[in-house]
């Protein structure tokens, strides 16, 4: 069986991997002042990021049109695959993955639609997982990506709250956090939910935060750096993790500057990682 690896572009993955494991990604959509954006096509993140604190009105995001989804199906399996895996950000913050079962009604018992409950590198390495599988067909791919999702943990250290409390996309008891003055909010992205994971007053506060919860677990298969727009802070963040515990950390570390339509919600000179435990 030939199958087909579909996702969204708040995957995350970088362009060598999506091309080596010949995944197909469908881009998402940003409007910045009523100009819709292609995420990835239009903009670039660092031209994104630039100019978002200076933007007067709050960017907005779109997910991808039915057609833009049953095209990439359709020219997939007319290409010679017999199934396809389509797997996607999360369902309960995003309606991606509503949008492409619909497109999958289309071509029926041909694509199954898969929620990730994640974004990012959360989502990434699941479709990696997937990938990495195909060869040995559908049940393998889905139970590669089935088990990367439980070992997953996904958290960020944000420089403000205030994108998250602008985008309506976290509870009000998360959103609380933003209230508070001269803080940095950790929050952590599991099972499709953002929760409030404490706060801390500096910078260096939260970097040692995210380092403690990465290393107390157990050791570690995938690992990604994420940032927006603060490659500075996160290659420091790096740095001192590989002198603390070179041993326990993957030899391939990803380093992400997170895709423009995830930021718009977050915010800039935020980190954070996603990282599955073995």
């Amino acid at each position: 069986m030939k199958l087909g690896i579909v996702t969204d572009s708040t995957c995350d993955i970088p362009r060598f991997l999506l091309e080596q494991h010949e995944i197909e990604v469908i881009p998402c959509v940003l409007v910045i002042n009523g100009k819709e954006q292609i995420d990835g096509i239009d903009i670039t993140r660092e031209e994104f990021y630039r100019q978002l604190p200076d933007l007067k009105t709050q960017p907005t995001t779109a997910a991808p049109s039915i057609g833009d989804f049953s095209t990439r199906y359709d020219t997939l399996l007319r290409s010679g695959c017999d199934h396809i895996l389509s797997i996607h950000a999360a369902g309960t913050l995003t309606s991606i993955l509503n949008i492409a079962r619909q497109a999958a009604g289309e071509f029926p018992e041909r694509v199954s639609c898969i929620d990730s409950s994640s974004l990012s590198l959360g989502l990434g390495f699941q479709v990696l997982a997937a990938a990495e599988a195909a060869e040995l067909g559908l049940q393998a791919a889905r139970e590669a990506l089935e088990s990367t999702r439980r070992r997953l943990q996904v958290f960020a250290a944000l420089d403000t709250m205030e994108y998250l409390k602008r985008s309506g996309r976290v509870p009000a008891t998360v959103a609380m956090l933003g209230s508070l003055l001269s803080i940095k909010p950790l929050i952590e992205l599991t099972n499709g939910e953002v929760k409030a994971m404490g706060a801390a007053r500096t910078t260096h506060q939260a970097n040692e935060r995210l380092s403690k919860i990465l290393l107390d677990g157990d050791p570690l298969e995938r690992l990604a750096i994420l940032h927006t727009d603060a490659e500075s802070r996160a290659r420091e963040f790096l740095n001192e993790l590989m002198q603390r515990a070179s041993q326990s950390v993957p030899r391939d570390i990803l380093m992400v500057n997170v895709t423009t339509v995830i930021g718009t919600h977050v915010g800039p000179h935020g980190l954070g990682f996603a990282a599955v435990r073995k």
